[in-house]
Parts: C-alpha cells; structure tokens; sequence
C-alpha cells in the first residue's frame, strides 16, 4: 500500500524529537527530518533534508516543529529575551512562511506550559486561562503562538499548538535529570514538608498525543495542554523515582520557606520553583476532542523512569 501522508520534524535529534521519529516510522507515513546538517544520529526509514538547500520535498501533509532554543540554566547573555526571539519567534515564523509557500496542509507547534504561567494558586490550568509567561523562554513561545495564529489565519494551513508541562524520562535533560541524580545517591531529600501538586508527561505520552495532533481531523486550528493525568507531590515523584533505582527514599522535614531562600541566594530560584511549587493542568480538551488518553500509567512512567536513569548510568 503506498504511504499517503508525508510528515517533517524539526528537533529531531532532540530529547522529544528522536522519540517522535521512531514513533512516526511505526505508521503508515513517510518521516523527513528537517536539519541544518545532515546527522548520523538519525537512523531508520528517515530522509534527511537540509534547511536552506531548496524549497522543501513535495506533498508535506504536517510539519511538527520542536527545534527552538530551550531553557539555557547558566545563561551568558546580557539580553537573553533577543536569543530567545531569533530562535522561537523569528525562525518559527520564517520556517511557517516556507511551509505554507510549499502547501503544508498542518502546522504543529509544540509551545510550553510556561505560555499559562510558572504556577497554580487554585484552579488548574487549561485552554481558556489567560495566559501569564514570565521567564523569557515562555515569553517567546507566547509570542511565537500569537504571530503564527496572525500568519495563518484563514490561509490553507491549519495551525494546532500543544503546551506540555515538564516532560521526563529516563535520558531526561534539565531539572528533573539533577533530581534523578540527587535521588540516586540514596541521601536523604528535604521535600518532606513540601506539599505541592506537580502535573507532567512522560515522553512517551507525549509523543503519542503529537503523532495523533498530526492527523486528527478535530485537532485543527485547536490550542492543547497535555499531561499524564496524574498530579504527584515532589516527596511522591522522588518516591517513585527511588522506586524504579531499588533504593528507599528517605525526607528531611525541611521548611519550603528556607529552601526557597537558598535557592534564590544561589540564582536557582526558578528550579526551585519547578521542583516544589504547584502547576497543575486540566488536560481534559484532548480526551473529549481527539478522545486521548494517555497510553502509560503515570505511576508506573515515574518508577521506569527511575529504573533506565539506573541503567543508563551503569552503561556511561
């Protein structure tokens, strides 16, 4: 049977991008990896095209775009927010203006959590909260979404944008790596006070819930906050975590009040607010829209998370 539908992803040797690519060859598609040079990290039935060598291959059904400048945690330059915007904004639009030239039926763009805020107070968020970003990164990503719905509204494009809260995995970059890490030693954690409500995603839920806003027919032109379903305590994710390494995890009841204050003295009060603060997401659209649940357990995505962190460690 002929492959009738041809899909391109950006970042595709990225955290989320490699998975995706292996998810996407699984189905009846045709997979092209958009790069600025060609990789040998990219393997299987995958074309590779090169940004900038021609017009972009025929018959795209969806372009998926993940590559863009992330949260950079020692950042060098005196004025990030520009770095933030030539990467998230500026390339994301030139990259929309190319694949509407070329006739790319969807546009999928995986925006942030952070575009709703740093944190919840009370209600969850969802597709209708006012949208609040503080950190640069979130800043551009909302900017980002405002400029390509002003782009491509009523072209022959349609646009569908996701906002993941934190992701994890076992190879999981960032903040929740460091806390992987912390946990394998076995000391113990100063989170027995904290009583926070975390939502997240696994990457493999993740990427399940981007390949089906690829083609769902009712996924067009919607904005989509997506989690696993399940909210844990940071005491429960390092539970979990500690779990899935074979060790216990023991906490300190240390006030969330002086860890904020140490955090900050030492320029790390963002991680310490993704780590022991609250965001909770409302990921109820998805499921009555495109009918999506999420494919793994949360619980048992944490404690296998925990155990690759382990094996992979073992195999550096």
């Amino acid at each position: 049977m002929a492959v009738s539908k041809k899909i391109m992803v950006t970042g595709a040797t990225g955290f989320v991008g490699r998975e995706l690519l292996q998810r996407l060859q699984q189905k009846d598609v045709e997979v092209i990896a958009l790069v600025r040079r060609q990789s040998p990290e990219i393997q299987g039935a995958v074309a590779q095209f090169v940004m900038g060598d021609s017009a972009f291959p025929e018959n795209i059904t969806t372009l998926v775009h993940l590559a863009g400048r992330a949260h950079v945690l020692k950042e060098s330059s005196s004025l990030p927010i520009d770095l933030y915007r030539a990467d998230n904004v500026e390339f994301t639009l030139r990259l929309a203006r190319e694949a509407l030239a070329c006739g790319v039926r969807r546009f999928v763009f995986i925006s942030s959590i952070g575009v709703n805020g740093p944190s919840t107070s009370g209600a969850p968020f969802n597709e209708a909260s006012v949208p609040a970003p503080q950190a640069d990164y979130a800043i551009s990503k909302w900017e980002a979404e405002q400029a390509l719905i002003g782009l491509l509204k009523g072209s022959g494009m349609e646009l569908v944008i996701i906002r993941p809260p934190l992701v994890y995995a076992g190879h999981a970059p960032g903040n929740f790596r460091r806390l992987m890490k912390m946990v394998s030693t076995g000391l113990p954690m100063p989170f027995a006070l904290v009583k926070n409500c975390r939502s997240m995603v696994s990457l493999e839920n993740l990427v399940d819930f981007i390949s089906l806003c690829a083609e769902h027919p009712a996924a067009a032109n919607e904005t989509f906050l997506v989690s696993d379903g399940v909210d844990f305590s940071t005491a429960q994710i390092v539970e979990r975590l500690a779990e899935g390494m074979g060790k216990r995890a023991f906490m300190l009841p240390v006030p969330p009040a002086l860890m904020r204050w140490g955090a900050r003295a030492v320029g790390m009060g963002g991680a310490f607010e993704q780590l022991c603060g609250s965001l909770i997401v409302d990921a109820g659209k998805a499921r009555r829209l495109l009918g999506w649940d999420a494919p793994l357990d949360a619980e048992a995505a944490v404690i296998q998370a925990g155990r690759n962190f382990i094996t992979l460690e073992q195999c550096r």
